[in-house]
């Protein structure tokens, strides 16, 4: 949804939300060609499909005035207007009590979600677990403080790792290649402003450079359905409530929410209640009472 979005294949619409863009102007067209293309690479199993793809819609992006040149590399900014600038005693306010648990929610279950759905794509999922969740949930829950001290965006797992595990990425190694290059983006900031900047159409912005990696990764994602026992309601429906909440809701959380709610709901009115394990009824009453008492 978000490639889709960010390409101006699908654009807002009164009545519809939604509807198709305008497939006449420059950009969408360049994100059309890149789609076209990175799908060709990926069909004929070229490594690197996704990457060559991005270099492509770029160089064809210079010339047509859609992606601009604007250097290579820079200093970093400072991080001082934003460092350690906490204020830890209002955390504890009786009014923030409801925000930190909407925040908790909102990290765990983003992150749980991303990593199943990128350790599936992966193939490192065992009957339904994932191998060393521990590790990455800490690793997570690290980057998500350190990312808070600096005053950042946090700093968590991302769905788009998706596009990595697509190259080939599986072990420590690819994860090291991909800090590393973050760190390097922070001196290259222009050259990534270039690939990964916007391109602004009316009263819309377009990223039609980096949108049909997006899109695509998609279709390596929506594998795992195939797991799904359709025959039996109890399963499909909250599987399919699972799918089509994140993308409209624009939330991985709301999406778990509703499916496991769901889930819960039709394993108990159907008798199969001793089919859920109890941490799920756990989880079912608290998103309940998210739903029930927050705003």
């Amino acid at each position: 949804m978000v490639g889709l979005q960010w390409a101006g294949l699908i654009v807002g619409a009164p009545g519809t939300l939604v509807t198709l863009g305008d497939l006449h102007s420059r950009p969408v067209l360049l994100a059309i060609a890149a789609l076209v293309l990175t799908s060709i690479l990926m069909a004929r199993r070229i490594p690197g499909a996704l990457l060559f793809g991005i270099l492509a819609s770029t160089a064809i992006g210079l010339p047509l005035g859609i992606v601009r040149y604007q250097g290579v590399a820079s200093p970093p900014p400072s991080l001082t207007p934003t460092l350690l600038q906490l204020d830890v005693a209002g955390a504890f306010a009786p009014g923030m009590v409801a925000v930190v648990f909407v925040f908790f929610f909102l990290a765990l279950f983003d992150s749980v979600g991303t990593l199943v759905g990128v350790g599936s794509q992966a193939g490192l999922m065992r009957d339904g677990t994932l191998p060393n969740a521990r590790g990455a949930l800490l690793a997570d829950a690290i980057g998500t403080v350190a990312g808070a001290l600096l005053g950042t965006s946090t700093v968590t797992a991302y769905i788009e790792s998706g596009a990595g595990v697509s190259a080939g990425g599986r072990t420590g190694l690819a994860s090291l290649v991909t800090a590393a290059l973050f760190l390097a983006s922070l001196f290259l900031y222009p050259l990534v402003r270039m690939i990964g900047g916007g391109y602004v159409l009316g009263q819309t912005t377009l990223y039609p450079v980096i949108a049909p990696p997006l899109i695509l990764v998609g279709t390596m994602m929506i594998g795992g359905l195939r797991h799904v026992e359709w025959d039996d309601p109890t399963e499909a429906i909250p599987a399919f409530l699972t799918l089509i909440i994140m993308p409209l809701a624009v939330s991985i959380t709301e999406g778990v929410a509703f499916g496991l709610l769901a889930y819960v709901v039709l394993k108990l009115a159907t008798g199969r209640g001793r089919e859920v394990h109890p941490l799920m009824y756990v989880f079912a009453v608290l998103f309940l009472a998210r739903y029930a008492f927050l705003r």
